[in-house]
């Protein structure tokens, strides 16, 4: 939507928060590059390889390739790291368990029949970042000022036990917001100021920590037709928990402050801070199938696809507001006359239902002198083409068509490419590297400031990812029926954080928000013991 449309038609109609937004569903759609320490430590380009635990999630043809049974477990020292104090974290996990089963048929059209089951932990969304903004020419109270114009004070200005988020068509966050003096009526119309004014001056300060897993329960069967053409099929249940808590305050000299002794304005010093807890949990399930061709010993094609997840899901959110004016100074300069307080919601409690992105992976590898393998990978996900629905008051699960029509507003399919190298340096020793690149699933418009974001609940807050690169390497280690790898994967993400959405003000002027951009990295030390039999 091109900028000069969207003004007119925001002037035109009040902003109102969802239950649910598109910010959500991405919140909760990314994967990851997780598995055996053999797949990591090739970047995951194993889509045309198969005969790894792993590729039970991304290729179930893989599953073709086995001529015997494994069993294997693999464990992961996870160190992440970002912007701010207190973000270098380290957290272990069991990356993936799993069995598989061979039988031979003694048919010559389908040799063998593979069977197989798999936990993974398909994403980690463990991660904490804090920062600012330095000058501010703005404010998120002059924001939430533009879009509660219409609503009446006597809406906005509940008592201290009201609901905002259940009980109410006004917006939630206008709510908070007039509760805490962080907007005042200007005595026209239902219009509302913020604290940001002509001479106004302060920066802000933002803190979020992220917490969560994507984890899937797989069922795989496969086999091979004539030793060439490799099938399989495999079927998920996903279980998904995603947490968040942020925070955010700003100080500002010289602003727009409610004075309890006239109900009106005057100047003075402003200290608000807005905090949120999200929390969003259900399941899903999906299905992959997928196909790996062996034209020659030395050269393999591969082919998978994944169906959406379909999750159902509960979550539950609250906010808290908490602000500081000061609008009578001493000598000093310290103020001696002072508004001070807090505003509390209540918990709020929603269900919905998310498809998630279907993916498209296509692969080639080849194998020189029997012991050397080069591989490669390209997967799409179709982020734009994720979908919402929520119960209606009979209780019936309906299209979410405005908060649909954002996601393919804001994002767009991500690319990944995926290089994979080993080299067996004798029967019992190989050694891996591999490179991974994934672009950004958001469109320009939507990361830069050109489109209208809208959140849910109570956080005007939202952080896109740019585009992420692995690099990975591993080691290997076969004795008779035993084996041990190890990897190392780095990854790099490039993010950027907003503090609200940009927006069109009442004179239609395109007000651009604070925002930042920062790196977040991670770095895996994978371990996977297993036994073939």
């Amino acid at each position: 939507m091109k900028k000069s449309i969207f003004i007119a038609a925001f002037a035109a109609v009040p902003c109102l928060s969802f239950a649910q937004s598109a910010i959500d569903a991405y919140n909760i759609s990314g994967s990851d590059l997780r598995g055996t320490a053999r797949f990591m430590s090739m970047a995951g380009a194993f889509s045309a390889l198969g005969g790894d635990l792993s590729t039970l999630n991304q290729n179930p043809a893989g599953l073709g390739v086995y001529r015997s049974s494994e069993i294997g477990i693999t464990l992961d020292v996870n160190m992440t790291s970002g912007p701010g104090n207190g973000s270098d974290k380290t957290h272990v996990y069991c990356n993936n368990f799993g069995y598989v089963g061979s039988t031979s048929l003694g048919n010559g059209a389908m040799p063998t029949f593979s069977w197989g089951a798999t936990y993974s932990r398909v994403a980690s969304f463990d991660r904490i970042y804090s920062g600012g903004f330095g000058a501010l020419n703005s404010s998120m109270s002059n924001y939430i000022a533009n879009f509660s114009a219409g609503y009446a004070p006597s809406v906005l200005g509940e008592d201290g036990s009201y609901n905002p988020f259940q009980n109410s068509t006004a917006d939630w966050l206008s709510i908070m917001a007039y509760n805490s003096y962080m907007i005042n009526p200007t005595g026209y119309n239902d219009t509302y100021n913020g604290l940001f004014t002509n001479g106004t001056t302060g920066d802000a300060e933002f803190s979020v920590r992220e917490r969560g897993y994507i984890d899937e329960y797989s069922i795989n069967f496969g086999g091979n037709i004539m030793n060439t053409v490799y099938w399989g099929i495999g079927f998920g249940i996903t279980d998904l928990s995603w947490t968040q808590e942020a925070f955010y305050d700003e100080q500002l000299t010289n602003a727009r402050v409610y004075d309890d002794a006239t109900g009106g304005t005057t100047n003075g010093d402003a200290y608000t801070t807005l905090s949120n807890f999200n929390h969003i949990s259900g399941s899903g399930f999906n299905v992959k199938l997928g196909l790996i061709f062996k034209p020659i010993n030395e050269f393999r094609l591969g082919i998978a696809v994944h169906t959406p997840t379909w999750y159902n899901l509960s979550q539950t959110y609250d906010a808290k507001t908490t602000y500081s004016y000061g609008y009578d100074f001493n000598a000093a300069g310290y103020p001696t006359s002072s508004l001070e307080g807090d505003y509390t919601s209540d918990v709020a409690y929603f269900d919905w239902r998310l498809k998630s992105p279907w993916r498209l992976i296509v692969g080639g590898a080849g194998v020189i002198g029997g012991r050397f393998i080069l591989s490669a990978d390209y997967e799409y996900a179709a982020y734009n083409n994720m979908s919402m629905s929520a119960p209606n008051r009979w209780n019936n699960y309906v299209s979410l068509d405005d908060v649909n029509s954002d996601i393919k507003t804001y994002y767009q399919g991500s690319n990944t490419l995926r290089l994979g190298a080993e080299y067996r340096i004798t029967p019992r020793f190989s050694v891996r590297a591999g490179y991974s690149y994934v672009s950004s699933n958001v469109k320009d418009n939507a990361n830069n400031g050109a489109e209208y974001i809208y959140t849910s609940g109570t956080n005007p807050a939202y952080a896109f990812n740019k585009t992420s690169n692995y690099v990975t390497f591993g080691l290997g280690y076969r004795f008779g029926g035993f084996y041990v790898d190890a990897a190392y994967v780095h990854k790099n993400t490039n993010t950027t954080y907003h503090a609200y959405s940009p927006y069109a003000d009442a004179n239609s002027q395109w007000t651009f928000e604070p925002y930042t951009d920062f790196s977040l990295k991670n770095n895996n030390i994978v371990l996977t013991l297993g036994y073939k039999f």
